[in-house]
């Protein structure tokens, strides 16, 4: 069979039709693509403001995240702080006691104490007994004696009432101690009065 050339003519025709439609869709898809419209521009825009605002917002969030864990971590040892020197005035009181009580025994002479004179043995051993567990709450509770004789001068822990020149010793020692100072968890209570040797 031989196709007619009218017949070649309207297919060919029709062909080109079809492929100048799809040429004019896709120019018209790639125009709007090259130039898009002013809604896109605005919701690009807007994109752009709520990015840079949540950026903003993640910030400040961090950073009062940062704040709050600072505070807490204060406010703990600030707790701790509390707890470990709360009864710091209470011991400077006891300290007083303490001393009162060290100088009752010490004042006892040693020779009076005998068998024959009961009274003053049991006072004497009262005392004894009294000082003794005195100083074993004192430590139960972190407070600590200071007796720095033949130590180091300390200015955190001593407090020097006169400087002498002591044969033998060197200088910037503490050769008497005229009042025992106390440390609470460390920490200076009461310092030590003491007398500091000095160049001779």
């Amino acid at each position: 069979l031989r196709t007619s050339p009218r017949l070649l003519c309207a297919a060919t025709q029709q062909k080109n039709t079809g492929q100048n439609l799809e040429e004019d869709q896709s120019q018209s898809q790639n125009e709007q693509k090259v130039e898009p419209s002013s809604a896109e521009k605005l919701l690009a825009e807007e994109k752009a403001k709520l990015e840079e605002q949540l950026k903003e917002v993640t910030e400040k969030y961090k950073r009062a995240l940062a704040d709050a864990e600072n505070v807490r971590q204060r406010s703990q040892k600030l707790v701790e702080e509390a707890k470990l020197y709360g009864i710091q005035s209470f011991c400077k009181d006891l300290l007083e006691v303490a001393d009162i009580l060290e100088k009752a025994t010490e004042s006892v002479p040693k020779e009076e104490i005998k068998d024959e004179n009961p009274h003053l043995k049991s006072l004497y051993e009262g005392l004894v007994l009294t000082e003794t567990q005195i100083q074993k709450v004192f430590k139960k509770h972190g407070l600590l004696r200071l007796n720095p004789v033949g130590a180091k001068f300390d200015p955190y822990e001593h407090e020097a009432l006169f400087h002498t020149p002591v044969e033998g010793q060197e200088p910037g020692t503490i050769a008497l101690v005229s009042k025992i100072g106390y440390k609470l968890h460390g920490r200076t209570l009461r310092p030590a009065l003491v007398g500091v040797v000095k160049d001779a």
